[in-house]
């Protein structure tokens, strides 16, 4: 009796019959029109009522579960008998709650109508639940689906509509960019429509209400699936799984969760708790088949474990990592792994299909991919060995597949699984047997050779350069098989020798940062997983037994190596990390060969391959601190970058030699003993100072960037001193030289004086020192009082005078000497510098004249005293040019003149004198006293240019011939207008004989053309061409060097605008009115010829460069200019076409045929992820720019084609029959050319010679004999990655799979096309117009599978799924052995074998044309 009092406030007495069969005849999808008065009753009720009427249906729910007799039939319908005998119509009482809830659906529904329609839902709900609801017809199929899903429609959307949004915005799940489609913006529209007009207005307050109503519902809901069996009605579970998955990213959930269908439902307080407990009662064999069921289950969880959203059929769309869908996604991974756990065997077959369909679902963005991989990593580790094994095989598959985004995703789960114990132990505890073969997947070490290092080849440079990041990463994982399975790629030895551990750290168990308790508890039961550190590597000795495997270990080492030099900036950056975390961990030794690779990189194009390569300096020398060959190579490294022309490479650079040097100086005690921070900074000092001191003129830049940063205090300076009396004392005068300049004031004046006498009371001193003590006293002059200062004076003559220092400590000497004769006012300065200087500029004078001027003066001649005459003669006579007279001029001359032949400029030297007596070194020292001498003069240079010129040209002696060559450029800086007739001369020494004259003049001549002293002129951009294919290959690389990386940034259109003069150039054709035209003597045309076909190769090489560096749109004007100004002057005759001009012509159309003369657009193909992630890596804005570059390639292949067809074509006929009149052996050429477009443009050039059938059949069967000759590669020439035998190219699930292509090496692959079109063209002969516009591929499928040229299946499946309990993405079981074997395995397709291509009836017109006759 308490229901039917409670049943009281919904007036079913009063409710007319009418409206009633209303409601009921309209299936509960539109609501019918209530009277007022009753409605307004009903509404006053309010909701104690209806808590009352469900208290009262709960109570009637709880005493039929309780009592033994609830099975019975008179138990089961005590309610409902109940309600006849009160005439209580259930008829009524279901249309009345259907009212309510149908009230609660309205966009402006209130806040009391959503509250109440959730109350309504629930008390159906909860009456469908008492035994007997169906025989007394309570129960209605579309009023059942609204109550439950009338939640959405109550619960506000805002949050939902906005991630709709950002969803479709941000959606990327094919790895391309999202194009938003009509349909989807359409949906959008209408979200923001209903956000208009929606003008409700909801509290916190309220909406924690309607949350409890939402908790009520789903509590009845499940109390209901508790008692009401969904077995006979599939529909309502489907569409009770998609409910409680929506309801999954209702709320987020903290804590613990444990999922189970027999839980207390009341003690379930959040949503989506109850929504997994709903999916687990839905799982149970009440509600119909278990297996289809499960299916279903994890089908929908996919979507949530990848993080998208799925609505219908469509497309995916991604949704953005929040922390409801974080949790969502922890939650699944949760259930999953549980239901596993407590259905067993039920659940693995379609949990190793949910793994496989992550895989199939990930997309391109790397977070995604994260937490995929980590997904899969914990649902893998709930598999049994044998299915394990089995994955493992599918995922070797799917790691060779043709989507990119795949491969990459293969590697980050083959991380996540490197992470978890071995599974061979855990096969020994499952006490399971397996074959060799299957347990040989079980090892971690096919995952890293076969899966991992097996990408190293791959064709996108995004993969490889992924998988070789992780390969580095590798080494840091704790577990001794990985590492050791990295280090035997890399060695020949068939077992590693390892270090035991300690008998004091055997029992102890290295924390994994970043590891759960279980996997701890884990690696503690198994022996075989260690941790590296208590593992160590030692040396290891190879032994030539194995010589294959010694022979892959090189390989492998030599293509690391080749990839830090990849053109991908992306895969170079990942292969610099590999290489350094093999090297920091030893397992590839520490040689100079592999630490100069990493320096080297350094100075890499790339900004971000630069930084990498200094961050892996910095980490190789903080792990082998004192190693002289890291020192050396970190030096050579972070040195030099101090002058990068980047200003956030220089910072980096700047940061880590602060922190490796300026850090680390502390205050010395003899006594302390000194840490390996310490000594690292004296080591690396001491190679400035001796082995790397080319370094130190970079060094100083970075001095003056720090002392603008005050970092030279006081107290530095203290410390620093305190070392200068030390061992390593050389370190720290080379760091005082370069800090008292800048920070003079903070230096102990007496200590500096103290050091000072001590040298100069010193027999032996080490040169490096003394010149650094001597910069130091140069600096401090300005602070000596004048006392010191002529003595220290005296000590610098005494020194000077003895003219037995070495040549640098005289260099040192004197700018010292001029620093402390240094005087506000310069006359003052200049008599100091005259009296102290002339003075030894006259001593010089003497000995020199004693030598050269006395009959026997050079039998006793002391080379070395003489080179130090002169030398100081020149450094002293910058000081005090006036005291440099006439006879000291024609002294200096005598000594560099030669007597073969009369040389200009040397007419006045002492004729008395042969030069020839004197050592080469004498004379290479005399022409740059001679070369100081001019820079002060420039009548004595005007005269002595000419002298200059014929010694660099005709002299014999190297080092003679390589100073002038320093004079000569110091000269052109100095007087510019005067040397620059003699540019010429200078560039001629680019084929001198000798190496060490062809790179010093490229460096100076590239030093020149930066600082504009000297201007592209004549023939010096050729002779920098003829330097690219010098036979030394370390010229080569410093001409290719100087030219892209300093002289194109300043000058970026030179290599087109010099190219097709290049081409006359090096043909030594001169007949053109335009090209070619600038003087060279013959020695010079003799010197730089690359006429004749001996040096074909050559000048290829350079066209092919200067084509690589050159952007589409000047390979286009060059395109343009080769027909303009070449093709079209052979086609009107203004060139003859004799030996010369065929040469000429033959050589255009072979550079018009080049694989680099084409636009990017339309003949390469580049890959979008690794260009995405080098433009991530570079600039922010390039992304924009790429877009930009994409459409002007694009606009650009359009203009190629139509300026090809209208411009050339016309032109190339001409020529044609030009050549056929005189038979030209370059017509043979011309074909060439016309086939090479033919592969392109075949169409087109159809319709161009329509006219003329014959030529075109010529060329076809040309293209055809290519191409059939191009079928078979070469082994070993394909690194692209090539798809495994029964991994198919798309997912299934939502796409008619295709068969899987026969294999194509990338020599072959390009011309697959022409192929199809071919047969396209036969097939076009035999249909009339409309036919021919119809689709392609409907054509291919009615033809006999034979017939195929490009394999398409005869049938596709449309609706592929998780059926049958078997993976639709792959089946290991061949179809024709499943079928005999009665296997019950998923058949995707009818057609799934790919077709072998159809063989070409090849055969040539003339053959045809003897085969039509014989017919006739």
């Amino acid at each position: 009796m308490e229901v039917i009092r409670a049943l009281e406030f919904l007036k079913l007495r009063e409710l007319p019959e009418v409206w009633v069969d209303t409601l009921w005849d309209l299936d509960f999808t539109e609501s019918a029109i209530l009277d007022e008065g009753l409605e307004e009753d009903i509404m006053a009720s309010g909701l104690p009522a209806f808590r009352s009427l469900y208290k009262a249906l709960l109570a009637q729910v709880a005493d039929e579960g309780s009592t033994a007799a609830a099975a019975t039939d008179d138990a089961s319908q005590s309610m409902w008998v109940l309600f006849r005998e009160n005439g209580v119509s259930v008829k009524s009482l279901v249309a009345v709650l259907g009212y309510l809830v149908l009230g609660g659906k309205g966009k402006n529904a209130s806040v009391q109508q959503r509250r109440l329609a959730l109350h309504a839902a629930s008390h159906y709900l909860l009456l469908l639940a008492v035994h007997g609801s169906i025989s007394n017809k309570a129960f209605h199929q579309v009023l059942f689906d609204t109550c439950a899903d009338i939640w959405s429609h109550c619960w506000p959307q805002d949050s939902t509509k906005k991630r709709k949004k950002e969803a479709l915005k941000s959606s990327q799940s094919d790895g391309k960019r999202h194009k938003t489609t009509r349909r989807d913006q359409e949906e959008v529209d209408e979200d923001e429509e209903e956000e208009h007009e929606e003008e409700v207005h909801i509290s916190v307050q309220e909406l924690v209400k309607i949350r409890d109503g939402v908790v009520l519902l789903m509590q009845s809901l499940l109390r209901l699936l508790h008692r009401f069996s969904l077995k006979d009605r599939v529909q309502s579970a489907i569409h009770c799984t998609q409910i409680f998955i929506k309801l999954i990213y209702f709320e987020p959930v903290l804590g613990e969760v444990r999922f189970s269908a027999k839980g207390d439902i009341d003690s379930l307080r959040t949503v989506p708790e109850l929504a997994f407990h709903g999916l687990s009662l839905l799982c149970t064999p009440s509600h119909g088949d278990q297996k289809e069921s499960i299916r279903r289950v994890f089908h929908r969880l996919l979507y949530v474990i990848v993080m998208m959203s799925k609505a219908g059929s469509g497309k995916p769309s991604l949704l953005l990592p929040s922390q409801i869908v974080l949790s969502a996604r922890e939650l699944a991974i949760t259930f999953v792994c549980q239901a596993v756990e407590e259905l067993k065997e039920l659940a693995l077959p379609f949990l190793s299909i949910l793994i496989q369909h992550i895989c199939f679902q990930m997309v391109e963005k790397s977070d995604y991919r994260n937490y995929g991989a980590q997904a899969v990593g914990i649902l893998v580790g709930h598999l049994p060995c044998s299915e394990y094994a089995a994955f493992i095989k599918w995922l070797h598959g799917y790691s060779q597949n043709a989507k990119m985004v795949y491969r990459l995703f293969s590697i980050d789960v083959v991380m996540v699984l490197l992470e978890q114990p071995e599974r061979a132990a855990a096969m020994e505890e499952e006490d399971v047997s397996l074959s060799p073969e299957t347990s040989s997947f079980l090892a971690h070490k096919f995952l890293i050779h076969s899966l991992l290092f097996g990408r190293r080849k791959d064709s996108s440079p995004t993969v490889r350069s992924h998988a070789l990041v992780c390969l580095a990463r590798c080494l840091d994982l704790p577990s001794f098989n990985v590492t050791h399975a990295v280090h035997s790629l890399f060695h020949s030895g068939s077992q590693t020798e390892l270090e035991e551990p300690s008998s004091e750290g055997s029992n102890t168990h290295t924390s994994i940062p970043g590891s759960t308790s279980n996997q701890a508890s884990t690696e503690s039961l198994h022996q075989t997983q260690k941790t590296y550190r208590t593992l160590p590597f030692r040396s290891i000795e190879l032994t030539g037994a194995d010589s294959t495997a010694s022979a892959e270990a090189k390989e492998n080492v030599a293509l690391l190596m080749r990839r830090i030099a990849d053109p991908k900036t992306n895969v170079r950056k990942s292969a610099l990390q590999a290489f350094m975390g093999l090297l920091k961990h030893g397992v590839i030794p520490l040689t100079s060969e592999h630490l100069r690779e990493v320096s080297d990189r350094c100075r890499d194009p790339a900004v971000s391959v630069k930084k990498k390569a200094l961050q892996c300096l910095a980490e190789l020398i903080a792990a082998q601190p004192h190693s002289k060959l890291v020192q050396t190579a970190a030096l050579r490294g972070m040195v030099p970058a101090i002058m990068d022309p980047e200003s956030s490479v220089q910072e980096k650079a700047l940061e880590q030699l602060d922190e490796l040097i300026l850090s680390q100086v502390k205050q010395y005690h003899p006594s302390a003993h000194l840490d390996s921070a310490q000594s690292l900074v004296w080591d690396l000092l001491g190679l400035l100072c001796t082995e790397c001191r080319d370094l130190r003129r970079y060094f100083s830049r970075a001095f003056s960037v720090w002392s603008k940063q005050n970092k030279f205090t006081p107290a530095f300076m203290k410390k620093l001193l305190s070392h200068t009396e030390a061992e390593h004392a050389a370190g720290a005068w080379l760091l005082l030289a370069q800090v008292a300049g800048s920070s003079h004031n903070h230096i102990s004046y007496g200590q500096i004086i103290d050091c000072w006498d001590h040298l100069i009371s010193a027999k032996d001193f080490n040169v490096t020192t003394c010149c650094h003590i001597l910069s130091v006293m140069g600096d401090i002059a300005g602070s000596l009082n004048e006392d010191t200062k002529i003595r220290v004076v005296e000590d610098i003559l005494s020194w000077l005078k003895a003219f037995d220092k070495p040549l640098e400590v005289i260099s040192a000497s004197l700018e010292t000497l001029f620093q402390l004769g240094r005087c506000e006012d310069v006359r003052d300065t200049q008599a100091f510098l005259n009296q102290y200087c002339g003075e030894l500029v006259s001593l010089s004078e003497a000995y020199l004249s004693s030598i050269i001027l006395s009959e026997n003066g050079t039998d006793n001649l002391n080379e070395d005293l003489m080179v130090k005459h002169l030398h100081t003669l020149g450094v002293a006579s910058l000081h005090c040019p006036s005291k440099i007279n006439k006879k000291i001029v024609l002294l200096v001359e005598s000594i560099v003149s030669t007597r073969n032949s009369s040389q200009p400029g040397f007419e006045d030297s002492v004729l008395n004198f042969n030069p020839k007596c004197l050592p080469t070194k004498v004379r290479a020292h005399g022409v740059i006293t001679l070369g100081k001498f001019c820079l002060q003069n420039e009548e004595l240079t005007r005269r002595h240019l000419p002298a200059f010129s014929m010694e660099l040209e005709k002299g014999e002696e190297v080092c003679v011939r390589n100073n002038v060559l320093v004079v000569l450029s110091d000269l052109c800086v100095r007087y510019t207008n005067m040397v620059d007739r003699y540019v010429p001369n200078i560039s001629a020494s680019i084929r001198d004989p000798e190496p060490i004259i062809r790179e010093h003049s490229l460096t100076m001549l590239t030093s020149l053309l930066q600082e504009e002293y000297i201007k592209w002129k004549g023939s010096l951009f050729f002779r920098f061409m003829v330097a690219l294919v010098d036979p030394v290959p370390t010229i080569s690389s410093l001409c290719e060097y100087c030219l892209l990386h300093l002289l194109l940034k300043k000058c970026p259109v030179m290599f087109s605008q010099h190219f097709i003069e290049c081409i006359f150039h090096f043909n030594s054709y001169s007949k053109h009115k335009t090209y070619n035209k600038f003087y060279q003597t013959e020695r010079e045309e003799a010197l730089f010829s690359l006429k004749g076909p001996q040096n074909r190769s050559k000048r290829f090489q350079i066209y092919r460069f200067l084509l690589q560096h050159s952007d589409n749109v000047q390979r286009f004007n060059i395109y343009r200019k080769i027909n303009d100004t070449v093709l079209v002057c052979f086609a009107d005759e203004e060139l003859a076409l004799d030996a010369d001009g065929a040469d000429l012509l033959s050589e255009m159309f072979a550079v018009l045929s080049l694989e680099e003369m084409r636009l990017h657009s339309m003949f390469s193909s580049v890959d979008p992820a690794a260009a995405r992630g080098e433009e991530a890596d570079e600039d922010a804005n390039m992304a924009v720019q790429a877009v930009v570059q994409a459409a002007q390639n694009k606009l650009l292949s359009r203009l190629q084609k139509k300026a090809f067809m209208e411009n050339i074509m016309p032109v190339i006929i001409e020529l044609k029959n030009l050549m056929e009149q005189k038979r030209s052996p370059v017509l043979r050429d011309l074909m060439s050319y016309l086939q090479v477009n033919m592969k392109e443009l075949r169409d087109e050039m159809k319709q161009f010679f329509s006219a003329d059938q014959q030529l075109m059949s010529e060329l076809e069967y040309n293209l055809k004999i290519s191409e059939k000759q191009n079928q078979a590669p070469p082994p070993g020439c394909d690194l692209t990655p090539s798809p495994a035998p029964n991994v198919l190219t798309t997912l299934p699930v939502f796409a008619t799979p295709q068969p899987l292509r026969p294999r194509q090496t990338q020599q072959n692959r390009r011309f697959s096309l022409p192929l199809a079109l071919l047969e396209g063209a036969k097939r076009k002969e035999a249909v009339d117009e409309s036919t021919r516009r119809s689709d392609v591929q409907t054509r291919v499928m009615s033809k006999r599978a034979a017939l195929r040229a490009i394999s398409t299946p005869a049938a596709g499946c449309s609706d592929v799924t998780f059926g049958d309990g078997f993976s639709a993405i792959l089946s290991d079981i061949d179809s024709s052995s499943a079928e005999t074997e009665g296997s019950p395995s998923l058949n995707l397709c009818q057609d799934q074998q790919a077709q072998e291509p159809r063989l070409w009836n090849v055969q040539s017109p003339l053959r045809q044309n003897k085969q039509r006759r014989r017919k006739h």
